[in-house]
């Protein structure tokens, strides 16, 4: 078996794998199914001053992708402190986990939480949600959380197009770590059978995008703010597999946050991930996270100065790669792979529609 703990500010995880502030952790009964699930830290969903006046329906599942209007706790901060995270706690320390507590938004709502929840959080996460580009509100909110706690502070990133200055912002005003990304949008998903309305109760029927569809965003702006800080990650994004957890660690991040996944498939794909994880490092011959941590930082820009290699006795004549080559460059000899080279674009897409790696990149 691999080593998979996981060191983080203030923490120290069996594995990387946790839930993110959502659903999954919407009141202390659902933390403790979490944990019961395996999951390495419990994270509270994140809370305000009052209480979300959540729209409904707030959640539509479409497999590749997942679409929400949720906001932030829909219980007051008063039940919050008074019932829920001491319950919490008693489970994190029942599994020798840490709690996470998710605070949001603004500085004054920071200042006025964070003293509120010190007996209860190992860690806390700000959520920057419903702030824009101008780094000023975080960096202020993040300040506000340090000098009411003495415990790890992290903030969220959306998933904006210049996280990665958020991100230098963000360790400039003394944040422990990054957690990235949220959820994107607005999007819009649309019920075909029921007139064309929305899928979703908010007033303009828009929603924020998770799940599946949003790992390639969440990976870029992991990638991003891995070159720029020196501080942990944790990474939030479409996260269902193990194989998940080992690109989000080789682009940079030290622990992941799953959400749509454990609400579409319970709380035991925690362990599930976990277990996941472990059986890859295995097979690849990796003895630690370590040894594929921030391994694409790393890597120099693949090029593609010439056609595939062909590796024909692993070809399977699913004929896959064949029937997406634009260019009429692959075809089939007794259900084997074959290439006209003067043909080929090299473009590369056969090496990912390839399910056995009968085609590999040239060196």
């Amino acid at each position: 078996m691999a080593d998979l703990t996981t060191q983080l500010p203030g923490m120290i995880l069996n594995h990387p794998v946790m839930p993110a502030a959502g659903p999954p952790g919407h009141d202390s009964k659902a933390l403790q199914a979490c944990a019961a699930g395996g999951a390495s830290a419990l994270v509270a969903k994140t809370i305000s001053t009052v209480a979300a006046e959540v729209p409904t329906p707030n959640m539509a599942d479409f497999k590749t992708y997942f679409l929400n209007t949720e906001l932030w706790s829909e219980l007051p901060p008063e039940q919050w402190l008074e019932k829920e995270y001491p319950e919490a706690k008693k489970t994190a320390q029942a599994n020798g986990i840490p709690l996470i507590i998710g605070l949001g938004y603004t500085a004054q709502d920071i200042a006025e939480l964070a003293p509120k929840i010190r007996p209860f959080a190992d860690a806390v996460e700000l959520s920057t949600h419903y702030i824009g580009d101008d780094p000023a509100p975080m960096q202020e909110a993040i300040r506000a959380a340090k000098d009411a706690l003495d415990v790890p502070v992290y903030v969220k990133l959306s998933p904006f197009r210049d996280a990665h200055r958020a991100a230098v912002a963000a360790q400039k005003a003394g944040v422990d770590g990054i957690v990235a990304i949220n959820s994107f949008g607005p999007t819009l998903g649309i019920d075909i059978e029921n007139g064309g309305r929305s899928w979703l109760g908010s007033k303009t029927g828009y929603g924020w995008l998770s799940g599946p569809a949003l790992k390639p965003l969440a990976l870029r702006v992991i990638y991003e703010v891995a070159r720029v800080v020196d501080i942990p990650i944790i990474g939030v994004g479409g996260i269902t597999t193990g194989t998940d957890v080992v690109e989000f660690l080789m682009a940079g991040a030290t622990a992941v946050q799953v959400c749509t996944a454990a609400i579409t498939q319970g709380p035991g794909i925690f362990n599930k991930i976990a277990q996941q994880l472990d059986k890859w490092l295995d097979e690849h011959e990796y003895k630690s996270l370590a040894d594929i941590r921030g391994l694409t930082l790393r890597q120099a820009q693949l090029q593609m100065p010439s056609p595939p290699i062909l590796i024909p006795e692993r070809c399977i004549g699913c004929n896959r790669c064949v029937t997406s080559c634009v260019y009429d460059a692959l075809y089939l000899v007794d259900k084997k792979i074959r290439l006209y080279e003067e043909r080929c674009a090299k473009c590369g897409l056969c090496l990912s529609r390839c399910p056995v790696r009968a085609l590999k990149a040239p060196m």
